[in-house]
C-alpha cells in the first residue's frame, strides 16, 4: 500500500468514477490508475468499486469505509509539510481565500490590505464563488480559509465562527416615491413595485423571502443576480426597487440612488469563517483570520480545529 494508490482513490470519487479526469489530475496515465487500484484492491483482498465492465461506477461498502480513512491520511500528509514549511519560511508561501463577491468586494478589502502589509511575500489568492462551491473547495483542500453567509455553518467536517452581522437595505432612484415618503419604508410598500434582488442562495436570499412570506405579501421579483453591482445597475435603469447588502451601497460611487435603511423589515444575517476540521493552518493564515475578527485568536482557532479529545 502506498500514498499513490491512496490519492487514486480520492480523486477517483471526486472525479466521479472516470477514470481518464483521475489520471489528467494526477498527471499519470489511465492504464496505471487502473493497475494502482487493482494492486490495492488485491492486497486488501476487497474490491472497492462497484463495476460494470471497465467502467467504475461507485464505491462498494467497503469502499465506502475506506474513503474517510484515505482523506484523513492525505490530511495528515499535508499537515506535516504545512508543518515543515511553518518553520522554515514562516513569511512566505500560499493562502487561499474562497469568499462570495459581496464578502470579496465589500468586506475583505481593508482586512487584505492589513494581511499585505504584515506578509508582503505571501501569495494571496482570493477565489469568488457560490457557497456551496467554497464548501467543496475546504472540503477537497483547495482553500485555506472560506467566507460566506450561507452553507457553512451546517457542515460537519468544517468548523465554523461567526465573521459580523449584517442588514438587507432598499435601493432605489433618486425621486422614487419610497425615497420621497417620510414615513419609514415597509413590506407591504415595497411589494407595491417589482423587485430586483440577489439570487436564490445568495447574500441571504432566504432571510428576504421569509421577510416577505411571514407577512403574507407575494413580491413581484422581475431579476435576481449574484452581486449588489449587478442589481445597483437595473435599479438606476428604472428598472425595479432593490434589495441588497447595506454595505453594498457607498453614497459617493452610487450616485443617483438612495439607500433606504430597513431596519427591523429582514432578518439579520451572520456571516461566517470556516475551515476544514483537521486542516492545519500556517502562521500567517491564523493572522489572517484575527485581521477577520480580532476574537478569533491562534489559541482559539487551533483549539476548534484540533480539539483536544478526552483532555479536562
Amino acid at each position: 500500500m502506498n500514498l499513490q494508490q491512496l490519492r487514486i482513490v480520492r480523486e477517483t470519487v471526486r472525479h466521479g468514477f472516470n477514470l481518464t479526469d483521475t489520471a489528467n489530475a494526477l498527471f499519470t496515465a489511465q492504464s496505471g490508475v487502473s493497475k494502482h487500484i487493482k494492486d490495492l484492491e488485491d492486497e486488501l483482498g476487497m474490491e472497492l468499486f462497484i463495476r460494470h465492465g471497465k467502467r467504475l461506477l461507485g464505491l462498494t461498502e467497503p469502499g465506502k469505509e475506506l474513503l474517510p480513512i484515505c482523506e484523513r491520511i492525505l490530511l495528515d500528509i499535508q499537515n506535516v509539510k504545512h508543518l515543515g514549511e511553518q518553520f522554515a519560511q514562516q513569511d512566505k508561501g500560499r493562502l487561499t481565500i474562497a469568499a462570495t463577491h459581496t464578502q470579496a468586494r465589500y468586506r475583505l478589502p481593508s482586512v487584505v490590505t492589513q494581511f499585505r502589509r504584515e506578509f508582503p511575500k505571501v501569495h494571496l489568492e482570493l477565489r469568488q464563488c457560490d457557497p456551496k462551491e467554497i464548501v467543496s473547495l475546504l472540503h477537497f483542500g483547495e482553500a485555506d480559509i472560506g467566507l460566506a453567509t450561507e452553507a457553512l455553518g451546517e457542515e460537519t467536517d468544517l468548523v465554523s465562527f461567526p465573521f459580523y452581522q449584517w442588514q438587507h437595505a432598499i435601493v432605489v432612484p433618486d425621486g422614487h416615491p419610497l425615497a420621497a415618503d417620510t414615513r419609514p419604508v415597509t413590506l407591504e410598500a415595497v411589494a407595491d413595485y417589482p423587485i430586483i434582488t440577489y439570487h436564490g442562495g445568495y447574500t441571504g436570499r432566504a432571510r428576504i423571502d421569509t421577510a416577505f412570506a411571514k407577512a403574507g405579501l407575494v413580491p413581484d421579483i422581475v431579476m435576481s443576480a449574484l452581486d449588489a453591482d449587478v442589481i445597483k445597475s437595473y435599479v438606476e435603469l428604472g428598472l425595479g426597487v432593490g434589495i441588497i447588502a447595506a454595505m453594498a451601497f457607498h453614497p459617493t460611487r452610487d450616485a443617483g440612488l438612495r439607500l433606504l435603511e430597513a431596519p427591523g423589515l429582514f432578518p439579520p444575517n451572520t456571516t461566517r469563517i470556516a475551515l476544514k476540521r483537521g486542516h492545519y493552518l500556517r502562521g500567517y493564515a491564523l493572522r489572517f483570520i484575527e485581521c477577520c475578527a480580532p476574537e478569533l485568536n491562534p489559541a482559539r482557532v487551533m483549539e476548534a480545529v484540533f480539539p483536544r479529545v478526552g483532555i479536562e
